[in-house]
């Protein structure tokens, strides 16, 4: 289930976002990024439609996800 994330709470969305890029084998390139710049990043990429935020029903877990790679 695709989870809208302008109907969440802001802190509820940065706990999403910030528990997502905090994961371990989260790779950003070759240059490392601060944590708000982590998340600004995810932010925009919500804005613009190029990921989304998916609850799993069968795993009662949360994760973000590339538009294009739910298809």
């Amino acid at each position: 289930m695709i989870i809208p994330w302008q109907e969440l709470e802001d802190e509820t969305l940065n706990n999403i976002i910030e528990s997502f890029v905090l994961r371990e084998g989260t790779d950003y390139g070759l240059v490392e990024k601060a944590l708000a710049e982590k998340v600004a990043d995810i932010k925009t990429q919500l804005q613009q439609g190029l990921v989304v935020i998916v609850w799993s029903e069968i795993h009662e877990t949360i994760n973000l996800k590339y538009v294009a790679d739910l298809k």
